[in-house]
């Protein structure tokens, strides 16, 4: 089986489990007991051990190998997401998420520095825009049948059919990455910090991390937020929210199939900012009395604005250190989700306040500064 498509299947099987609690968290806080606040938690709760479980899985890819490291991580994300699906409470079900977005983060992060190991730089973007059709799709999956399937059956078994198929994934890759793992180095603390120190002396690093821990926070961060957001635009449930996310998961695939024509067309820094202001641009038209199939087209353009900025700087993450590249992809992914799980805490609090239109308004507006400022940041 061709590299990038076991890798796009593993990556696939870690998206589902992350976007498909989106569309259902007011299911999941009727069922509970708990407010939409809390149930919103649930996401952080995945995202934030998925970033700060980077710091020790970069260093333990690049030592025992990418492949092997990506095998454990499904193996145990397999775990947690059964655990999920039985947890009787909310704070056993917040523990299962915690295991489960720990190990996830082994995933996409390690097959994004395989790829880099694998690929030249000519090709290395649009290598991984291919990997990211995967991702995408995974998300699509996720947010398209985690609504639905938990209106029908019950938001557990959403929790079920995830660590199914990532079990199935999980057999598969402990074929087919046999042999892609690479030379093996010593663990320990001082190789770990050894490759680390390597990473951020190169002085782009701290203005790519930066950057991408501002575009989690801006854009994903607000995601658990959409079904509410669109009860005022006619939306009402978990159905209208999936459809919503898969817009926006459609309009990564369109950019994944265009890529190769827009970096030579735009470049890569000109393709950064036109992302930045068409994404802003879009978040800010939450404003606007729209209908909600309306508002999925938006998402649909927004997506598509997301992956101008977010490949870009994926790409940059795979070349920040060669010889490290495991632990810099891994302090990437860990700025990324940080960002990430920041959002709903922050947002929570301010659509609490000034209700739920008002993240996307905030996150729009500081997303059309993003695009410039990341680029000069990093050119510099």
């Amino acid at each position: 089986m061709p590299l990038i498509l076991l890798l796009g299947l593993a990556g696939f099987a870690s998206a589902v489990s992350l976007r498909a609690t989106d569309p259902m968290l007011g299911l999941v806080a009727g069922d509970l007991g708990v407010t939409l606040q809390q149930a919103a938690l649930l996401s952080s709760a995945y995202t934030l051990p998925y970033a700060l479980m980077q710091v020790v899985l970069g260093p333990v890819g690049d030592a025992i190998g990418k492949a092997l490291l990506i095998r454990i991580a499904l193996a145990v994300l397999t775990v947690g997401l059964a655990l999920s699906a039985v947890a009787p409470t909310y704070g056993t079900v917040m523990a299962a998420r915690i295991l489960a977005g720990g190990f996830a983060g082994g995933i996409i992060p390690g097959a994004m520095a395989l790829i880099g190991d694998r690929v030249p730089w000519s090709g290395r973007q649009v290598a991984i825009s291919r990997f990211l059709i995967a991702v995408i799709l995974g998300q699509v999956c996720g947010s398209a049948a985690g609504g639905p399937v938990a209106e029908l059956l019950g938001w557990r078994a959403v929790f079920g059919l995830s660590a199914g198929l990532t079990a199935l994934v999980c057999a598969a890759t402990l074929l087919g990455l046999r042999g892609q793992g690479g030379p093996r180095a010593r663990l320990s603390f001082a190789d770990a910090r050894s490759r680390y120190v390597s990473v951020l002396a190169n002085p782009v690093s701290l203005a790519v991390f930066a950057t991408v821990a501002l575009e989690g926070f801006l854009v994903l961060g607000a995601f658990p937020f959409v079904a509410p957001m669109l009860g005022g635009h006619g939306g009402s449930g978990a159905f209208e929210a999936g459809i919503v996310l898969v817009a926006f998961a459609g309009g990564g695939v369109l950019y994944s199939l265009t890529v190769r024509h827009l970096v030579a067309g735009l470049g890569q820094w000109r393709m950064m900012q036109a992302g930045g202001v068409l994404f802003g641009l879009c978040y800010l038209s939450m404003a606007l009395p729209l209908a909600w199939p309306a508002v999925g087209a938006v998402f649909l353009v927004a997506g598509f604005a997301f992956y101008m900025l977010h490949n870009s700087l994926q790409t940059q993450a795979t070349e920040l250190a060669p010889t490290a590249r495991g632990s810099a992809v891994a302090l990437f992914a860990a700025s990324f989700f940080l960002g990430q799980g920041a959002g709903p805490v922050v947002y929570g609090a301010l659509a609490h306040r000034a209700g739920f239109t008002a993240p996307f308004l905030l996150a729009g507006t500081l997303m059309i500064a993003l695009g410039f400022l990341g680029v000069r940041l990093i050119r510099r």
